[in-house]
């Protein structure tokens, strides 16, 4: 089987969110599948996806610090056309990467306890997102 869909996520502002379910609520077919795999890539160059910790809100800060303490606004970059935050996003979003392969098995991402897919949003005001999940796997 294989199945494809473009998934809104919701605007959000700079920061790293959780948006696992709002993502595999967009990939009706998951529940059919055995064994596969989903991948996600996300439509836009200066937001990314990653996988990570999906209890403690303090990881997300802390990420989100670590990465404006990496790449920092105040740089002396040549790309400024759309504002301060736009070439450090470009940057973020490289570093971070735009996209994930993720094991299902019985009809879920077969992720460890603790893991959930983080929307990293580097623009201060990014808008909706989009990512195209691809869905390949035996029923």
């Amino acid at each position: 089987m294989w199945a494809q869909h473009r998934i809104e996520l919701a605007p959000r502002p700079r920061g790293f969110h959780l948006v696992t379910d709002e993502v595999l609520r967009g990939v009706p077919e998951l529940g059919e599948v055995r064994v596969g795999l989903l991948h996600l890539l996300i439509q836009h160059t200066s937001a990314s996806l990653t996988l990570n910790e999906n209890a403690s809100p303090d990881v997300r800060r802390d990420f989100e610090t670590w990465v404006n303490a990496s790449v920092p606004e105040e740089f002396a970059w040549t790309h400024t056309l759309e504002g301060p935050d736009d070439m450090p996003a470009h940057v973020k979003a490289s570093l971070m990467g735009p996209s994930l392969t993720l094991p299902v098995r019985d009809g879920r991402p077969a992720l460890g306890t603790w893991q959930g897919i983080y929307l990293c949003e580097h623009r201060d005001r990014g808008g909706s997102r989009a990512v195209v999940a691809t869905l390949h796997g035996e029923g």
